[in-house]
């Protein structure tokens, strides 16, 4: 049985959001502070976690910087805030989606599956080899970890997924639409702010120098492409 982790201040909305979650075959711990939540993110063992991002103590941008130094799991952040800037800074802080309240359960509960589903059939392909060696980089998908001139670096869940997912198709061009789509899934979200952000967090862990891209090239108007 898949786990989610739920960390959520308001007391209605976490149990809410367990009850469906169980419902629909998950099981679930809710921790209602941002110490509880971190504490129990990064001892016990999950397949997702919902994060609220109006959290007592240390908030959810925070929280979410904290759990990705030891996690790669999906975060969902869970918000009330509606400006772009928000959103843009929980990409940056490793989120892998967000969804606003008030919301759909049944659209959240669907957001978990098929993150958990994506992420476990990224962890557990066979379909490529399972290194990827680009002069200094190296990427070893077995393992989701990523080398620069044979240090390592730290990438998140989505930013190692799109990597991956350029790095196997060298020299081709991407729209940010298309990697959106393939990499998040939801294209019904309507928001690429995503690819965006996660491109240039890739850049600074790979590249020597980020204006000029040894790797993942923009294509001005168009998208971005991986050079081999």
């Amino acid at each position: 049985m898949k786990k989610v982790l739920i960390i959520e201040d308001e007391e209605s909305i976490a149990e809410l959001e367990r009850d469906y979650l169980e419902v629909n075959g998950f099981s679930s711990d809710i921790a209602f502070t941002g110490e509880e939540g971190l504490r129990k993110a990064t001892t016990d063992s999950y397949d997702l976690i919902l994060l609220d991002l109006m959290l007592p103590g240390i908030d959810g941008f925070e929280l979410c910087r904290e759990i990705r130094k030891t996690k790669d799991i999906p975060i969902l952040m869970v918000t009330a805030r509606k400006e772009d800037i928000d959103k843009i800074r929980g990409f940056d802080r490793g989120a892998d989606d967000y969804i606003e309240k008030p919301f759909n359960p049944n659209e959240l509960v669907a957001r978990v599956k098929a993150h958990i589903t994506r992420y476990d059939r990224l962890v557990n392909r066979d379909e490529f080899d399972h290194t990827i060696q680009i002069r200094s980089l190296v990427i070893d998908q077995e393992s989701r970890r990523v080398f620069v001139s044979e240090e390592e670096k730290v990438f998140t869940a989505k930013e190692f997924d799109l990597l991956t997912f350029l790095a196997n198709h060298p020299n081709r061009v991407f729209s940010k639409e298309h990697l959106f789509e393939r990499i998040w899934g939801f294209e019904s979200m309507g928001d690429i702010t995503t690819v965006t952000v996660h491109i240039r967090k890739i850049r600074e862990k790979i590249e020597e120098d980020t204006s000029n891209p040894e790797f993942i090239e923009t294509i001005w108007g168009v998208g971005y492409r991986f050079k081999k």
